[in-house]
């Protein structure tokens, strides 16, 4: 299992609060009110505005209830974002048909996980996997299931699992920095290349660095200048998994 640090919440707290062992009867003036929609709220401006914008105090204005109404429900912002996080991954293979093949089962893991972090950015901002919650352990057997069988090792069952899931995590890291730097720029690649590549070429002299003159010429070529991020995802998972294929095909020879 992962061991990395969880977010600042108290983790007797949290662990309550994710199976609900501790839920609060809903106060008479916000009958509505619910640990649920409460977290369903927060991860909704999570999603626009980042972690580092979240408060209780805002998440209270946004549900239209006093702060302290909230602390009934969920003690702080750290045990928040632990059931935010636990409820992203809820239903994430819900409507997933099964592949046929480890290879198209754990392409499948890799891309879900993928759009994971592309819908929810703010999951980069905060470490997770110590705090399990159920979401959390019905993705991790789901995962597991997509090597089971195939004469690894348990351990190498988590750790293949958890090769494509970092994988997967890292290059949407990639792909959300990229367009954060469009938005901030107000510039796409292609525009961005058009106005400052004739720049940089003045500092260049001719066969200064002629590997990287050639290799990104040709890519300049191909793509027009375009950086696709589902592309080089495409292309990297490709290259994972011919090293999981290594592996499965030793244990099977053995």
């Amino acid at each position: 299992m992962p061991t990395r640090n969880t977010s600042s919440g108290d983790p007797a707290r949290s662990l309550a609060l994710l199976w609900r062992t501790q839920e609060p009867v809903s106060r008479r003036s916000k009958p509505d009110l619910s640990v649920d929609r409460i977290v369903a709220t927060a991860s909704e401006m999570a999603d626009v505005d980042g972690l580092g914008a979240l408060s209780m105090r805002k998440v209270a204005e946004r549900l239209g209830v006093g702060t302290m109404s909230l602390y009934t429900y969920v003690p702080g912002k750290g045990e928040l974002v632990d059931l935010m996080l636990d409820a992203a991954y809820a239903d994430m293979y819900a409507d997933e048909e099964r592949p046929e093949g480890w290879r198209a089962r754990l392409s499948a893991v890799a891309r879900a996980n993928w759009w994971l972090f592309l819908r929810h950015p703010w999951m980069l901002q905060t470490p997770r996997g110590r705090l399990l919650g159920p979401h959390f352990l019905a993705k991790y057997e789901y995962e597991l299931s997509a090597v089971e069988g195939l004469g690894l090792t348990d351990m190498e069952m988590d750790s293949t699992v958890g090769l494509v899931n970092s994988y997967a995590e890292g290059a949407a890291a990639q792909a959300v920095a990229g367009g954060e730097s469009q938005r901030t720029s107000g510039m796409t690649d292609g525009q961005w290349w058009r106005s400052h590549g004739p720049i940089l070429a003045t500092f260049m002299r001719d066969g200064d660095y002629p590997i990287a003159s050639r290799v990104g010429t040709s890519v300049g070529v191909e793509r027009g200048t375009v950086y696709s991020p589902e592309r080089e995802f495409d292309f990297g998972l490709e290259r994972v998994l011919d090293g999981v294929q290594v592996l499965v095909d030793s244990r099977m020879a053995s």
